[in-house]
């Protein structure tokens, strides 16, 4: 592949500001925990299903450690010493707690050793369950094999049921990435339904059991083409740590996960988000999990042209958290889009030297690239054209995982027709420029070279500014999308917790590999 000449200087300074912005924003992250981070840990002891008045049982837990002030020890803590003091399973004492049969705040003597074993064995339960998951996943793809560019399509019927079927299809019709795309405002609830579900307004409910009827039945047509299908759903919202463990637990193979989405898009307090993202973050890497974030947004809101310095910016700063939280390059998908409007002269040199100057900066990330949506009109036979001149700048720059755009967008959600056409699109593309890539250099000093350089200029500018003053106080007045959060706005703050210094999370270290996790 031909490459621009970038300005390596600034690339190393944009990775400076970005470690910094991400050390500083650690400090707090690390003395707080949140309700759903708790409550994941409830979910990883092997604790679900809901009581009698259909309240999740992981809610029930940390809800009841809310009332009696006792959410600063941490979950684990007290679950585990519950568990030792009455002979009881996690599962067995969140039942107790939700008859009232159990308080935590008066938990009887128990023996040590007792406690020390059930610890043990808590934690190997949960983690080798996501480490078989992993080899699975690796001894399948392997078996399997998959296409080197993964070409991901939706399904949104709000039925997991028919979503199902649709994703059949599309896996069959040549789809590599199936997306279940969430419900309406799901990320806005503060817990995680419960079962399968078949009501759902602009897509499904994500909850443990849609993830478990999915991932089978994509196992199911992944033998039958002959390639490994995978999964993905979102991982964002105030529950983003839960739904990171379910996925986990349900072998999911990507997650929308990004650092700043939740707190731009869906208004949630940037305090709640930074911690939440941490520990779900932690989760999917260890569990192999391809995260894919969110920049793609920034330019559905913002000008494309005039505002690509803050998707540069954002992903710096969304590999730095990354790699705070034990994740790899390879399981980096940074986002980024096709979304400058068409009528811009060289528009289509503009969005390739965008496109090639990201998969150069992040070599090793599974880049997930987005097609067109903000000037889709629902002219079909234009949008054709647009999703073939994404197709194209996708192939030429070896995007990782490339979204195939709709020529119905703007239209309706998609129907199987429409997805083949998408699909068919993409792979005449892969194949007729083949090879292409190679036999392309870039003019030396020419505009594309002159674009990017000028963009990752503005992005370092950018991202020594947020360095300067602090990510909360950045995010506070405007710096990405023009959309401006106060660091006590937003929902979920109040499900924000100072750890005390007996908290234990003891997953933390094993799932960033900072310790080796106890075999039974």
């Amino acid at each position: 592949m031909g490459t621009l000449r970038l300005n390596e200087p600034l690339i190393k300074r944009a990775r400076e500001a970005a470690s910094v912005i991400a050390r500083d924003t650690q400090t707090f992250i690390d003395q707080h925990t949140t309700v759903t981070v708790e409550r994941s840990i409830c979910r990883l002891l092997g604790i679900d299903g809901v009581d009698q008045h259909g309240v999740p049982y992981p809610n029930v837990v940390v809800e009841h450690l809310v009332e009696r002030e006792l959410i600063g020890y941490g979950a684990f803590n007290l679950i585990l010493d519950a568990a030792a003091a009455y002979q009881l399973t996690p599962q067995q004492v969140a039942e107790g707690i939700a008859d009232q049969s159990i308080d935590l705040s008066h938990i009887p003597s128990f023996d040590p050793l007792d406690r020390d074993t059930k610890r043990q064995k808590l934690i190997t339960d949960a983690v080798s369950r996501i480490k078989r998951n992993r080899e699975f996943r690796d001894q399948r793809v392997e078996e399997l094999g998959e296409n080197e560019a993964l070409v991901y399509v939706i399904v949104a019927t709000g039925n997991i049921y028919e979503d199902i079927v649709q994703a059949k299809a599309a896996a069959r019709q040549g789809a590599d990435v199936i997306a279940v795309i969430r419900t309406t405002a799901q990320s806005l609830l503060d817990y995680v339904p419960y079962g399968a579900t078949t009501e759902g307004f602009g897509g499904t409910m994500a909850t443990q059991e849609n993830f478990r009827l999915m991932r089978a039945a994509l196992d199911e047509v992944s033998t039958e083409v002959g390639r490994y299908i995978r999964l993905c759903n979102y991982c964002s919202g105030l529950c983003m740590p839960e739904i990171a463990v379910m996925g986990a637990l349900e072998r999911l193979d990507v997650m929308l996960n990004d650092a700043l989405y939740g707190i731009l898009f869906r208004d949630i307090n940037m305090r709640r988000t930074l911690i939440d993202q941490y520990f779900s973050r932690m989760v999917n890497g260890f569990a192999g999990i391809i995260i894919s974030t969110g920049e793609d947004n920034y330019l559905t809101t913002a000008d494309a042209f005039e505002e690509a310095h803050t998707v540069f910016a954002s992903q710096f700063i969304n590999e730095q958290f990354a790699k705070s939280a034990g994740l790899p390059d390879e399981q980096i998908g940074l986002g980024h889009a096709f979304e400058m409007d068409p009528a811009l002269e060289s528009s289509f040199l503009y969005e390739w030297a965008q496109a090639q100057a990201v998969r150069q900066i992040f070599p090793k990330a599974p880049l997930k690239y987005m097609p067109p949506t903000k000037f889709m009109t629902g002219d079909i036979f234009k949008g054709v054209v647009q999703n073939t001149l994404f197709n194209a700048v996708t192939t030429l720059t070896g995007q990782r995982v490339h979204l195939l755009g709709m020529l119905t967008e703007a239209i309706h959600t998609p129907h199987i027709a429409d997805r083949a056409l998408a699909i068919d699109n993409a792979r005449y593309i892969q194949t007729a420029f083949a090879g292409l890539s190679s036999e392309i250099d870039f003019k030396a000093g020419g505009r594309m070279e002159a674009r990017a350089n000028e963009v990752l200029g503005e992005a370092v500018t950018l991202l020594e500014q947020i360095a300067s003053e602090g990510l909360f106080n950045a995010l506070s007045r405007g710096t990405f999308a023009g959309i401006k959060r106060r660091i006590d706005g937003g929902k979920g703050l109040d499900g924000v917790y100072l750890k005390r210094t007996e908290y234990t999370n003891p997953f933390e270290p094993i799932f960033s590999m900072k310790e080796v996790w106890p075999h039974a």
